[in-house]
C-alpha cells in the first residue's frame, strides 16, 4: 500500500551572492494516514524548510512530495499550517478568524447554517466556544493558539503541519495544549507533522521522531519509532522505562552524534547569515 504522504529525495538550494546554498539534501520520508511525526534537530537543520515544502510554500530544487497520489505544487486546504505565532487578525473575534478559513474552503459548499455549526464545532473542539466573541487582545497566549488550531482544523485538512506551535507558551499552558492535541488527533485521525525542539514533547506526542542532521545539506539522520500505548499520560510516563529510553536515544543523537559532526565540520554560513547578507545586498 502506498504512503499517504511521500516526501521523495527532496533537496533545495537558495541563491546567495556567493553561489547556491544547499539547505536540504535528499530528504525522503513516507508517512501513513493518521500518523503523528515530529521533526527535531538543532536550529538551522532545515526542519521548517521541510515543512514549508510539504505546505507548498517552497518549491524543491530536486525531488518532490506526493499526497494521496498527487504531486504537491503550491499551498492547498488539504494541508493546514499552524505556526508558533498564532497569526490571528487582531480586529476580528475568535469566531470571525475561524470563519475566514471556513468561507475560503467551504464557500458555496456549505449553507450559512452549516458553516456556523462547523465554526462553533471547531472552537468547541479546542475548548474555545466560551470565548468565540473575544478578540485576540482579550485572549491569553494559549487561547490564541487554540483559536489558530481551530482555524486550521476547520479547513478539514488531510495533513496538519505545525511549526513549533507551543514554543512560545509557558510550561503549564504547553502541557494543556499537548493533551488537547492528543485528544483531537485521536478523534479526527489527522496526519500530523510537527516541528519541535522539545525532546519530551516529541516522545509524548509522536508515533515516529525524525531526527535531522545539522545543515547545510541537512538530511534525515535517524528515525525513532515510539511504540508507547495510547492514550498517553505524561505523569504515568515520567518513570516509564521505555519512555526514558526513547528520550535518551533522541538526546544522544542531538548532543553526541551531532556534536561530533560540528567539531570536525568546517565553518559554513547558516541560512540566517545568508538571508541577512541577501538583505544587505
Amino acid at each position: 500500500m502506498s504512503a499517504h504522504l511521500d516526501i521523495s529525495q527532496v533537496s533545495i538550494e537558495f541563491p546567495t551572492p556567493k553561489g547556491p546554498f544547499k539547505a536540504l539534501d535528499k530528504v525522503s520520508l513516507k508517512i501513513n494516514k493518521g500518523e503523528f511525526v515530529s521533526l527535531i534537530g538543532h536550529s538551522g537543520c532545515g526542519k521548517s524548510t521541510v515543512l514549508n515544502i510539504v505546505a507548498g510554500l517552497y518549491d524543491a530544487t530536486n525531488g518532490g512530495v506526493i499526497l494521496d497520489g498527487k504531486e504537491i505544487s503550491g499551498p492547498g486546504p488539504e494541508r493546514a499550517v499552524v505556526f508558533q505565532n498564532h497569526s490571528l487578525l487582531p480586529w476580528l473575534t475568535a469566531y470571525q478568524n475561524v470563519e475566514l478559513a471556513v468561507k475560503q474552503v467551504f464557500g458555496g459548499k456549505k449553507s450559512k447554517t452549516e458553516m456556523t455549526q462547523w465554526i462553533n464545532h471547531n472552537l468547541e473542539l479546542v475548548h474555545m466556544g466560551h470565548a468565540k466573541d473575544k478578540r485576540p487582545d482579550e485572549l491569553s497566549g494559549g487561547m490564541k493558539q487554540r483559536v489558530g488550531i481551530a482555524r486550521a482544523l476547520a479547513m478539514e485538512p488531510s495533513v496538519l503541519l505545525m511549526d513549533e506551535p507551543f514554543g512560545a507558551l509557558d510550561a503549564l499552558t504547553r502541557a494543556h495544549l499537548q493533551d488537547s492535541l492528543m485528544e483531537i488527533q485521536k478523534s479526527l485521525n489527522n496526519t500530523v507533522i510537527m516541528i519541535t525542539h522539545d525532546v519530551d514533547e516529541a516522545v509524548l506526542l509522536s508515533d515516529r521522531i525524525v531526527m535531522m542532521t545539522n545543515g547545510p545539506e541537512a538530511t534525515i539522520g535517524e528515525i525513532l519509532k515510539v511504540d508507547l500505548e495510547r492514550p498517553r499520560d505524561r505523569l504515568a510516563l515520567a518513570n516509564n522505562a521505555e519512555y526514558i529510553d526513547y528520550r535518551a536515544q533522541v538526546l544522544t543523537f542531538l548532543y553526541e552524534k551531532q556534536r561530533k559532526v560540528e567539531s570536525i565540520a568546517p565553518a559554513k554560513p547558516s541560512l540566517i547569515d545568508i538571508c541577512v547578507n541577501k538583505e544587505a545586498s
